[in-house]
């Protein structure tokens, strides 16, 4: 395995280590005014979402490495300590590249990516009219990191007012993944978009107490077959299935077939049982594991 010692490597070597490792990292896209009232809108990828009650967000303009300047972004929320936090979708994914773009002080970002202004309701940077939800906040604290290039600048925000469209709002007013169409940053020029394969439900164990990886029988757990993943899932299970489950489930066609006639009873059970795992079913899966041969 490389190792490296970040005091041992250029600032450019350990920002792409980083930034390549760390990811995906969802995008804060800013819009923020100076002391004149000039807008300016900027993408951030040192971004997210720290507290719901009070509901904070978190990003950072870091210092450019290349010659230790700051950015417009953290110069007007000095100024200014207003920010409105809109997120990115597919949609938007090349305009807001474009934005991101180190045009010169008092160069209006929204018109150069030709995005829409939507003015705010509480504070006074504008939101952007295409994106998914906008977030107005007020900033609380500006906390430098460092002095020298590549040094991050956290910028606490505080949510005064959400604003999300309704078209991407499942039956239950709950924010739908495959609606959003959400993008995050990934190393150097790489994008990731979250849609189709790539979101996948895991059951949280919130509410439940798992039996855990450990407590799973010793010919389960060290499967050749099956995955770490697959005996995550099985010890999330709180509650085994009855003898009379198991035993009833042995004539199960494919169960039965293994039993009787397989070369390789335990290999054939875990890849059935996988099947199922990755389907969702732990409760078959665990049946057809704890059968006797």
């Amino acid at each position: 395995m490389l190792r490296i010692d970040p005091k041992e490597v250029s600032v450019g070597k350990m920002h792409g280590y980083l930034l390549g490792a760390v990811a995906p990292r969802p995008i804060a896209f800013a819009s923020t005014i100076d002391k004149e009232g000039n807008v300016n809108l900027s993408p951030f990828s040192f971004f997210n979402c720290f507290s719901a009650n009070p509901p904070i967000l978190v990003f950072s303009p870091a210092r450019r490495g290349r010659d230790n300047t700051t950015k417009h972004t953290y110069e007007n929320v000095l100024e200014v300590k207003e920010v409105v936090i809109n997120i990115v979708n597919y949609n938007m994914v090349e305009q807001m590249s474009l934005a991101s773009t180190e045009y010169g002080k008092g160069v209006n970002e929204f018109e150069k990516a030709g995005l829409t202004p939507i003015a705010s309701e509480l504070v006074g940077p504008p939101r952007i009219g295409e994106s998914p939800a906008a977030f107005e906040c007020k900033v609380i604290e500006v906390k430098p990191l460092g002095n020298e290039g590549g040094a991050g600048n956290l910028v606490i925000c505080e949510v005064l007012l959400v604003h999300i469209k309704e078209d991407i709002l499942d039956e239950n007013a709950i924010i739908d993944p495959f609606k959003l169409d959400a993008v995050a940053r990934m190393g150097g020029n790489w994008y990731c978009r979250a849609q189709g394969d790539s979101i996948f439900e895991i059951p949280k164990p919130l509410t439940t107490l798992g039996m855990g990886v450990d407590q799973i029988p010793e010919r389960i757990r060290f499967s050749k077959v099956l995955t770490g993943n697959n005996l995550g899932r099985l010890g999330n299970t709180e509650v085994l299935p009855t003898d009379d489950e198991i035993k009833a489930y042995a004539i199960n066609e494919e169960v039965e077939t293994i039993l009787t006639g397989s070369s390789d009873v335990e290999s054939d059970l875990h890849r059935l049982a996988q099947q199922h795992l990755e389907k969702g079913d732990v409760k078959t899966a665990w049946k057809i594991l704890l059968q006797d041969y």
